[in-house]
């Protein structure tokens, strides 16, 4: 594992912090909101917002899809919401989801990808509903390694006002989360974005996050070469070579919709 992954728990914490209540006081809001899926980043991100802002200041949306969604997560949401004494609410969206597949002509449900984009961006509806009628904001819970991926969709997970965690690795952000004493099974979970039946985050992307935490912090941060990087880890080229071209081809996810010239 490349040293560059290695945080000062205590630091990251004062500094991520600092952000959100800077953030939301400049904003002129009361607070924020943040989806709870039972998953480390949301939980982190919990924990974090609590510190910064209080917990009379933060509620937690737990969003399920009824006959998909497992009961162990929402019950791991409501106890994330106990252990931190947060307000919560419960919006289930599959009725909603079932009015788009009524209503969409050249609906395809074995699209996998497009029918998870639309549940993404159901719940982003229910998160900034939630914002607007209490004047907050939404904080987002996407951490480096996938907003690099492109690991998010695009106005669904990834439409949120703040990201805390995008500048801490997946593999980082466990370290911050045993700092923050998180709950071990929460740590432990294998991350999903629960779009599917079955999905998993890895299964999905082929690797580790800890193998692709380290391409990133090698060939990103530690401004090492891809030569060093086979011969010190053993990554493929052809998997490096993945791995940075997906960076490259999902900057458009990262950034604002371009105009043209003037």
């Amino acid at each position: 594992m490349a040293s560059r992954l290695n945080i000062d728990p205590e630091e990251t914490t004062k500094r991520i912090t600092n952000f959100i209540r800077s953030y939301v006081k400049k904003s002129g809001t009361k607070g924020c909101i943040v989806g709870l899926s039972s998953g480390i980043d949301s939980t982190v991100t919990a924990y974090l917002a609590v510190k910064a802002l209080g917990r009379e200041n933060v509620l937690g949306l737990i969003i399920p899809e009824r006959n998909l969604t497992p009961a162990e997560d929402v019950l791991d949401a409501t106890e994330i919401a106990g252990i931190l004494n947060i307000e919560f609410s419960v919006v289930e969206i599959a009725d909603v989801l079932n009015t788009f597949f009524i209503a969409i002509p050249e609906l395809v449900e074995s699209d996998l990808a497009s029918t998870g984009n639309l549940k993404a961006r159901i719940r982003m509806c229910a998160l900034y509903y939630y914002a607007n009628i209490m004047n907050r904001i939404v904080v987002g819970t996407g951490n480096r390694t996938e907003l690099l991926l492109g690991y998010f969709t695009k106005y669904g997970d990834g439409g949120v006002d703040i990201e805390p965690l995008g500048n801490l690795y997946k593999t980082q952000v466990r370290a911050l989360a045993a700092y923050l004493e998180v709950p071990q099974h929460i740590i432990d979970k294998t991350p999903t974005a629960g779009l599917w039946p079955g999905q998993t985050d890895e299964e999905e992307l082929g690797m580790s996050y800890e193998e692709i935490d380290t391409v990133f912090s090698t060939l990103l941060d530690m401004n090492e070469t891809m030569e060093y990087l086979i011969n010190r880890y053993g990554i493929k080229e052809s998997v490096i070579n993945g791995l940075m071209g997906r960076i490259e081809n999902n900057i458009h996810k990262r950034k604002v919709a371009p105009t043209p010239p003037e």
